[in-house]
């Protein structure tokens, strides 16, 4: 479906549905307004990342980025141009959406581009948080919420999601040229980013996987801490993509994190099951609730 014979929702909408993405799945219980709000955030996000992805020029690339920046003044402007900026025209407008949040994720699109390793888990913090901590405020700010603490824990989820998804993908990052594993951790484990490119798991490369896996989980639960109990059933959403990728990372774990010699995944079955579990179990009052 073309920009040109769509609305801005259905344009949205066909993006989202095209990745298959565990993201789609969280948002399935949202009411119509927030789950429209969800899917323009879900289809920039798309479309920004995408420009880095599917570009081969960097030149052309940075040119893009440069561009959207631009639709983002004209969207804050009240002139969005694209079918993803028209349509995220009322969420920004309904939830009070700030303007640096996305200018935030195209920072983080850009390190893509001046990036293709990094020194130490600081510098991937930083790149964790603009393509998803800040993805995590955003969708907070729709999903809505009552205590302040719960945008710590939005964001918090954001980091610990995407180093899942960092240990998912370290085969197609390879492909791009891109190792998002801290170089000084590579170093620790012994395991030479030429090794990874064997598509072997050695016991050295299993060991770094594990580690890289273990520190996801505790950012997980870090986040899972600091949500406040009476938020918990608007940030289903959250919970949901929080429990269909740790149950992912389990598979890796299971599978012996082999995921330099395959790709591991999930049935869509197995996570619309999640989902309509982790939402029934969000509206559950907690102890002491009523």
């Amino acid at each position: 479906m073309s920009a040109a014979d769509s609305s801005p929702d259905a344009y949205c909408q066909a993006k989202a549905a095209r990745s298959g993405s565990s993201f789609y799945y969280s948002f399935r219980f949202l009411s119509q307004e927030r789950r429209r709000a969800m899917t323009a955030l879900y289809a920039f996000c798309r479309e920004v990342d995408d420009v880095v992805d599917e570009c081969s020029d960097p030149d052309l690339a940075r040119t893009k980025l440069q561009w959207w920046r631009q639709e983002l003044a004209n969207l804050y402007q009240g002139q969005a141009q694209h079918p993803v900026t028209r349509a995220l025209a009322p969420a920004v407008s309904r939830y009070g959406l700030p303007q640096a949040y996305f200018e935030e994720i195209l920072d983080g699109m850009q390190m893509d581009l001046d990036y293709d390793a990094y020194p130490s888990f600081n510098e991937l913090k930083l790149y964790c948080h603009r393509v998803a901590g800040v993805v995590g405020l955003l969708s907070a700010e729709i999903f809505g919420y009552e205590d302040r603490a719960t945008l710590r824990y939005a964001e918090r989820l954001g980091l610990a999601l995407q180093l899942i998804n960092i240990l998912r993908d370290v085969r197609e990052d390879l492909t791009l040229g891109r190792i998002y594993l801290p170089q000084d951790e590579l170093t620790r484990f012994k395991v030479h980013p030429q090794n990874l490119l064997l598509g072997q798991t050695s016991d050295n490369v299993r060991a770094l996987f594990a580690f890289q896996a273990e520190r996801a989980r505790a950012e997980y639960r870090r986040a899972l801490a600091i949500l406040p109990a009476v938020d918990r059933a608007r940030q289903s959403g959250g919970l949901i993509m929080g429990a269909i990728y740790t149950a992912l990372l389990d598979e890796i774990e299971h599978d012996g994190f082999r995921i330099l010699e395959h790709r591991t995944r999930l049935t869509p079955l197995r996570k619309l099951w999640i989902a309509w579990r982790t939402a029934v179990q969000a509206r559950k009052p907690g102890p002491g609730e009523s």
